[in-house]
């Protein structure tokens, strides 16, 4: 429609009156009206009775508007304020108080002033109330011919006027508006003469003028206006003269008025308001002290006088301007900031002269003086009146007071219509539905702004929902539910769960500015009923008198509202995700609803589950049929470019119903998969993988509606696979707790079947079956996990979103690393059972060879997506299971062969070395130790571990068939360094003893690979020389380890008493007696110092007959047939050395004579070994005391100091 003249935002003033000042400022917030023209001043008298020239010319700006039958001249308009609010929807609910046209307001504020009957619908929005005039004589003569509005009128008639008829307008009346019609045109034109406007002048048919529009002629409820095609502003028109005019008061023979039309035809979606259209030519924000309204004017504004402005107006010189007069010239000059007003009096039509008066004087004119203080009183205390009692939003209010009544009562006429008929009875229910409709819409648009709104958004979308009936306004019933659903916030990130909204009771500042009960007191006799008359029960409130109005704040304003206006709590996600869901299904039955039915829509009933299964679908799990199903789905996700869609339910592309459904559809697939999610965090895998399976389904009917996707939509895609691909790991991972997750899995809400059964109406749901299935197969669920992962990482790569989100395509890759892993691991697993299943037979079995083939592709797969993600860590993990792969290998071919000797195979040396190469990379992947220390160290460990094996294989199943000694030993020798030289002695950690202990038994291997090297002779004497020396350096170094270990005394002595063994040998190839003690001595030293093992063994065989006084098992057991059988050695040798030495110390003695030295040495040594012969030769004692016997021997061994021997 309009096309106005924005340019008119004038600041407000400030007026002073009399002394009193009021404040009151207006902004023009549109105008319709052409710059203003100066009035024409009429010569004196010209006679108003003949019309002038162009008076009630048709043009084309004036439309039928110009022959609008004489008397149905006032539209009645009860629903301008809801044309205004429309327009201005950003004001409404929050900063305007009222929304009116400005003839009702000034009807209300000369309620004390005047006799006449004062009827209004007033309706809430948020703290906005609109205040509309409730023509109750044109209704009833609408009810007498529709049948509607019956309940009111039996109602009106029993509680107000029971006598009702319609009043007939006066002669006199018509006159007057003849009258001004005519004065008005004459202005126009100027000069006064009777001259025809030029055609090309265009009038603005939009402007509207005010005169004494008390009283009103009746119109069609509710004014349907068709506006002529023939609007478009011409840009050739003159504004010569051009004032804005407005069909009221135009008087001229009959056209049909427009034929009735049904409320609902007026808002075709809500849009297309013929009735509800905002027709002032001005729309004014009107603060009048604290009080912001929105103000509609039509009043004719002029220029030519001693301002910028003036309204013009007419008078009969013979009835002089009384107060209701005064008020209201005052109030619109206010309205509009006009400063003068210019009064034309006549007498019988003739002019006779013209008046000015600047407008803060009309209060003090005679006969019309009123304080400006008491109008500002009443309309404070009228304001407060209607929004301490109008609380309900989305009810009609009815503000009546009879004529020539004191009384004015406030009716609600929602609750009436409740008791009596159907709420559709009540025209106003469509328009304040949209209204609350659209001020919601207009705040989310600005949600993201401010949250403290949502509670408001909330409020007014169920109270329009309240209002609306599913079989006529499915569109609105749907968009307001999926507004409701999007109030929810789905995609918070989790640790702000409590901020979400602001929780606490008083959240909605912008709903109220007290909220309390309301009062049961008498506070201010509004509240209470208890006078009043007892057919008045119906009333909500009551003014008994209208003197009341003028007594300053005799009416507070407690701008109480139901409190439930907070937003809900939501206690945790999946209380959140409930409601969205709830939401999204009224939504869904709406559009669905309102699709015609289909005959060959599958017939479903919502409360008999839908199956979870569709049996034509292969649902035989294994690897193979899932390949088959995911190529089949990527096939179909490509397919989304070539834009093919398919609606089973016959809606049509770009309807409402379609547009909307896909945003319920993506909403409800959100909530599920925030529901699986949290369902994942709380270890529910069942419930999860339920849930998971709905948001899947829901994208699958998006998909199948989607002619494109959206790359958000694709990206929210991977999402869902990717958590599908983790919920399936974790039942893989959790296999002994099937029969809960399947209970869980199986369990389905009536709601869920509600939804689902909606998608059912679109599509199959079957596209993503492979993935959301519980499987009870171990490999299965693996596999499944790693397709959806592999799903996801295609959907990224195809669509060209991989490099838009980074994050997400790294976490695709991490998972599909890891999912790899555990398949790898499970083959290989699978692969060292089947092995250890296998007796010793001679060959290799090709199950095992498949297995470690796939393990193996795994493990390939998974090093390729960390690296391509430079995760080093990971990478060397999978680096290291290779290696593990490899021994494994490596193990599976050592069978013995039969009844030849086993010897250490080639194959063996080939997977211990490819193990070796894998350990080896994965170190060069981490680099160092400081990126992750314990994965370092590990390695290590196993890199070591895989070079002792080798060496102890080799050492102890020597390949002599293959290759001579000196090449194994030489092998051996150079493994055993290098295992050494991965194994950490020092570093302080669990594995410290384990790689003490390692390195010890290595050094012992090495010795003792030395010592026999010796005994057998190899090499030359340089040679010889070299392995003693070597010998002698392990065994020490394996004596200081093995030292450091509490729990290895048998090690420790098994090593000295090679040691032992080692001096023996070293002592038969020595010559004199000299070279031959020192070396017994040394031997004998060796032997005390085992005192430490015979301390450790000791102390295990007390605590482990303690322990046989009450059996439990003992942790720290020893190994008692090593301990007899190293305690029998020990025992002989330890004869044997003391024998030798008393021999040898004996001989020497003869040869030199006594030295005390020596003799006290021999005499140690003879004790001792009396002592020894007497123990060994008593068969009764038992291991412990054997154990004794021997330390205190050690000790006794110990004393004896190695004689000096002067000529050795």
């Amino acid at each position: 429609g309009q096309v106005g003249h924005r340019g008119l935002e004038q600041p407000g003033s400030v007026l002073f009156l009399g002394g009193n000042e009021v404040k009151s400022s207006a902004v023009v917030k549109y105008s319709s009206a052409p710059p203003q023209a100066a009035f024409a001043r009429l010569q004196e008298k010209t006679d108003l009775k003949l019309p002038p020239a162009n008076w009630l010319r048709e043009s084309a700006k004036l439309g039928p508007a110009g022959t609008t039958i004489l008397g149905n001249n006032k539209k009645s308009k009860p629903f301008s304020s809801f044309g205004m609010a429309y327009d201005f929807i950003d004001s409404v609910g929050n900063d305007v108080d009222v929304v009116s046209d400005s003839e009702n307001i000034k009807k209300l504020l000369k309620i004390p002033y005047s006799k006449s009957h004062v009827s209004m619908a007033v309706h809430r929005i948020g703290r906005t109330l609109l205040l509309d005039e409730l023509d109750i004589q044109e209704l009833f003569m609408r009810s007498s011919q529709t049948g509607d509005w019956t309940w009111l009128k039996e109602f009106y008639q029993r509680l107000i006027d029971q006598k009702w008829q319609r009043k007939k307008k006066s002669k006199e009346h018509w006159y007057q508006k003849a009258i001004l019609s005519k004065f008005l045109y004459y202005s126009i034109n100027g000069d006064g003469a009777a001259q025809p406007v030029p055609s090309t002048s265009k009038q603005h048919q939009e402007g509207p003028v005010s005169g004494e529009s008390d009283e009103a002629g009746g119109a069609s409820w509710p004014a349907p206006f068709e506006m002529p095609s023939s609007l478009s502003e011409d840009p050739g028109a003159s504004n010569q003269g051009s004032v804005p005019l407005e069909p009221s008061y135009i008087v001229g023979h009959v056209a049909s008025a427009p034929k009735e039309q049904n409320l609902t035809t007026l808002f075709n979606d809500g849009e297309n308001s013929q009735g509800l259209k905002n027709d002032f030519v001005r729309n004014i924000l009107w603060t009048f002290e604290d009080i912001h309204m929105l103000v509609g004017s039509n009043m004719p504004i002029f220029g030519g006088g001693r301002y910028p402005a003036v309204s013009l107006r007419l008078r009969d010189n013979n009835k002089p301007i009384n107060v209701l007069t005064g008020i209201d010239y005052w109030l619109d000059n206010l309205i509009c900031n006009v400063p003068e007003l210019v009064m034309c009096f006549h007498v019988n039509g003739i002019v006779q002269k013209y008046e000015m008066i600047k407008t803060e004087d009309i209060p003090n004119l005679e006969n019309s003086n009123f304080s400006t203080k008491v109008i500002k009183d009443i309309a404070q205390n009228i304001l407060s009146f209607l929004k301490s009692n109008c609380t309900k939003e989305g009810h009609t209010y009815w503000l009546f007071k009879a004529s020539g009544s004191d009384i004015v009562k406030l009716y609600d006429l929602t609750t009436l219509c409740e008791e009596t008929e159907d709420k559709y009875q009540n025209p106003f229910t469509m328009p304040v539905a949209i209204l609350l409709y659209k001020v919601a819409c207009n705040m989310m648009l600005k949600k993201n702004q401010n949250k403290k709104h949502y509670g408001t958004i909330r409020t007014l979308l169920l109270n329009c929902l309240k209002l609306l009936d599913n079989g006529r306004h499915p569109q609105i019933i749907a968009s307001a539910n999926y507004m409701l659903s999007e109030l929810f916030q789905l995609d918070e990130p989790k640790k702000e769960d409590s901020t979400d909204f602001p929780i606490n009771g008083n959240s909605d500042e912008s709903y109220s500015e007290e909220e309390e009960e309301m009062p049961d007191s008498d506070e201010n006799g509004s509240y209470s009923n208890s006078s009043d008359p007892p057919d008045d029960n119906k009333a909500v409130a009551i003014i008994k008198s209208v003197g009341e109005l003028s007594v300053p704040e005799k009416y507070k304003s407690v701008h109480r509202i139901r409190p439930s206006c907070a937003f809900p709590v939501c206690h945790g996600t999946e209380e959140r995700c409930r409601l969205v869901l709830n939401y999204v299904l009224e939504g869904l039955k709406s559009v669905d609803s309102s699709i015609k039915k289909e005959s060959d829509l599958p017939a479903a009933d919502p409360s008999t589950p839908i199956p979870l299964k569709y049996e034509d679908e292969s649902t035989s799990g294994g690897p193979e049929c899932l390949e088959k199903q995911m190529a089949l789905f990527l096939d179909k996700m490509g397919s989304f470019q070539k834009g093919k869609h398919s609606s089973q339910s016959g809606m049509i592309p770009g309807s409402w119903q379609y547009k909307m459904k896909l945003q319920l559809i993506l909403k409800s697939s959100k909530a599920y998969y925030v529901l699986s999610d949290a369902a994942m965090i709380l270890q529910k895998y069942g419930r999860a993988l339920r849930y998971i399976k709905l948001a899947l389904q829901c994208h699958d009917t998006y998909c199948c509606l989607c002619a494109s996707m959206l790359p958000e939509v694709l990206v929210f895609l991977c999402q869902c696979l990717t958590l599908c691909g983790d919920i399936q790991l974790m039942l893989a991972q959790n296999a002994n707790n099937r029969a809960a997750y399947l209970e869980e899995y199986n369990y389905q809400t009536k709601e869920d079947q509600e939804i689902l059964h909606s998608l059912h109406r679109e599509s199959r749901c079957q596209v993503f079956a492979w993935a959301t299935d519980l499987s009870t197969d171990l490999e299965c669920q693996l596999s499944v996990s790693c397709k959806c992962y592999e799903a996801a990482y295609e959907i990224l790569l195809f669509s060209n979103l991989k490099n838009q989100n980074p994050e997400q395509h790294v976490q695709v890759l991490k998972r599909m690393g890891n999912i790899r892993n555990e398949i790898g691991v499970f083959y290989m697993n699978q692969a060292a059972a089947v092995q250890t299943e296998r007796v010793v037979s001679k060959t290799v079995s090709t199950t095992e060879q498949q297995l470690w083939k796939k393990s193996f592709s795994c493990f390939e797969e998974g090093i390729q997506n960390f690296e391509s993600i430079d995760d080093a860590t990971n990478a060397a993990l999978l680096l290291c299971n290779t290696g593990r792969l490899m021994r494994i290998c490596a193990q599976a071919h050592c069978a013995a062969e039969g009844d030849f000797k086993r010897e250490f195979s080639p194959e063996e040396a080939l997977y211990y070395n490819k193990a070796i190469d894998y350990y080896l990379k994965a170190l060069r992947s981490l680099g160092a130790r400081d990126v992750h220390p314990a994965v370092w160290d590990s390695v290590n460990w196993e890199l070591s571990t895989t070079y002792f094996t080798m060496a102890t294989l080799q050492q102890d199943y020597a390949p002599l068939s293959r290759k001579a000694q000196e090449q194994i030993e030489k092998e051996v020798s150079e493994a055993m360094m290098k295992s050494l030289k991965y194994c950490d002695v020092d570093t302080v950690s669990a594995r410290q003893p384990l790689c003490q202990y390692r390195a010890a038994t290595i050094h012992h291997r090495l010795a003792s690979m030395y010592h026999s090297c010796l005994r057998n002779q190899v090499g030359d004497e340089h040679l010889r020389k070299q392995h003693r020396v070597l010998a002698d350096l392990h065994y020490s170094k394996a004596v200081r380890l093995f030292q450091l270990l509490k729990d290895a005394p048998c090690e420790f002595l098994r090593v000295q008493l090679e040691r032992v063994a080692f001096a023996e040998f070293q002592m038969a190839s020595q010559n004199s007696s000299a070279g031959k003690l020192k070396t017994l001595f040394g031997a004998l030293d060796i032997m005390a110092k085992t005192k430490g093992a015979f301390q450790l063994i000791r102390k295990a065989l007390v605590a482990e007959s303690e322990q046989n006084m009450s059996p439990t098992d003992s942790s720290t057991s020893l190994n008692k047939e090593e301990v007899l059988k190293l305690l029998s050695i020990f025992e002989s040798r330890m004869s044997f050395l003391l024998l030798q030495s008393i021999k040898l110390l004996t001989s020497t003695k003869k040869k030199i004579g006594g030295i005390n030295e020596e003799e006290a040495a021999l005499q140690t040594n003879k004790q001792v070994y009396s002592l020894l012969l007497r123990a060994t030769a008593n068969r009764s004692l038992t291991l412990l005391e054997r154990v004794e016997v021997i330390l205190t021997l050690c000790s006794g061994v110990s004393l004896s100091e190695v004689p000096h021997l002067g000529s050795a």
